[in-house]
């Protein structure tokens, strides 16, 4: 399993490099509108997955490589195909990391911040997006659905306290990301809620996401513009910086020369639309032929969402 990637265009970190900290799709959710599929091992119990000194060396060759090229990176962001917060070594991850100069960034869902060893690991990051979907526990169970020893007050008294000691930092960026699919989340008491709790958080901005890429169940809808024009209205109450996620990234991904093994790094946590999938096979020097290969090999799959070709990783291969 490839873990260290890019760097890949973001929405919200320009060109970032990606470090891939749990393997694939170890998660503490199992949400309904993941880009990478049901999750394959559900888990509350933080694990050693990869040694930290190796990830960083691996991220810092990497590092080395874009910059020889002339090319700019804005963060280094762990970013896996899962929770990188499972992870038991990420505070010393995050402090070996930030040795390169660039600042880091952790995407995490939360789940696990009701624990105060998962909040102290996580301080040490320069930038952190938190993600609300819900503050009902019925409308989380539904569109994030967790595992059952969740304690989901527990959780948000957690995201509050860590907040609120994340502003403390002098430098430090905190976002949150909401999820919106329609019909689970999208009704103005859920969003309501969602403000207000979002709003004591006081984040730099609040994302509100809509799912821009295929997602694990087919009837997930993401929300309609009518339903992000509330929910903007409605958070705008709360915060003085509301943001959408609607847009698609760009092709900016940056080529190794290898397309075969660029192309399987990205989609591990990144899926790719097809015409960024073509500007990497012409930056590789190489042609569709490699994608076929990876697709008669079972290693890569494709998928149409939004009127967009797809290609995603897959981890384990079709009977």
């Amino acid at each position: 399993m490839e873990t260290i990637f890019g760097p890949v265009p973001s929405r919200r970190l320009g060109r970032s490099i990606g470090v891939n900290n749990v393997p694939p799709k170890h998660c503490t959710y199992a949400c309904v509108y993941c880009q990478l599929g049901k999750a394959l091992s559900m888990q509350t119990k933080r694990s050693i997955f990869y040694p930290p000194a190796e990830l960083a060396a691996s991220a810092q060759q990497r590092i080395n490589e874009i910059r020889k090229k002339g090319e700019t990176i804005d963060y280094v962001t762990i970013v896996p195909d899962g929770e990188p917060t499972l992870d038991a070594q990420l505070g010393t991850l995050i402090s070996l990391l930030q040795e390169s100069g660039i600042p880091v960034a952790v995407i995490s869902n939360g789940s696990l911040l009701g624990s105060p060893d998962v909040r102290k690991d996580l301080l040490k990051a320069d930038w952190v997006s938190v993600k609300v979907d819900a503050v009902s526990d019925a409308v989380w169970h539904k569109i994030d659905r967790p595992r059952r020893d969740i304690d989901h007050r527990k959780m948000l008294d957690g995201i509050s306290q860590f907040a609120q000691d994340f502003r403390r930092k002098r430098e430090s960026i905190l976002t949150t990301e909401t999820m919106l699919v329609e019909g689970l989340n999208t009704a103005d008491a859920d969003l309501e809620a969602i403000g207000r709790f979002v709003g004591a958080l006081a984040p730099q901005t609040a994302y509100l996401a809509v799912p821009t890429r295929p997602p694990a169940e087919v009837w997930v809808e993401p929300a309609s513009e009518e339903s992000l024009a509330r929910g903007y209205g409605i958070f705008s109450q709360y915060l003085s910086s509301v943001e959408h996620l609607t847009g698609y990234e760009g092709n900016q991904f940056s080529a190794s020369g290898d397309a075969r093994q660029d192309i399987l790094s990205i989609t591990a946590v990144h899926p790719m639309r097809s015409d960024a999938v073509e500007e990497l096979l012409k930056k590789d020097g190489s042609t569709f032929a490699a994608v076929e290969e990876l697709l008669e090999n079972d290693l890569l799959t494709k998928s149409t969402y939004g009127g967009h070709a797809y290609y995603v990783r897959r981890f384990r291969k079709s009977k």
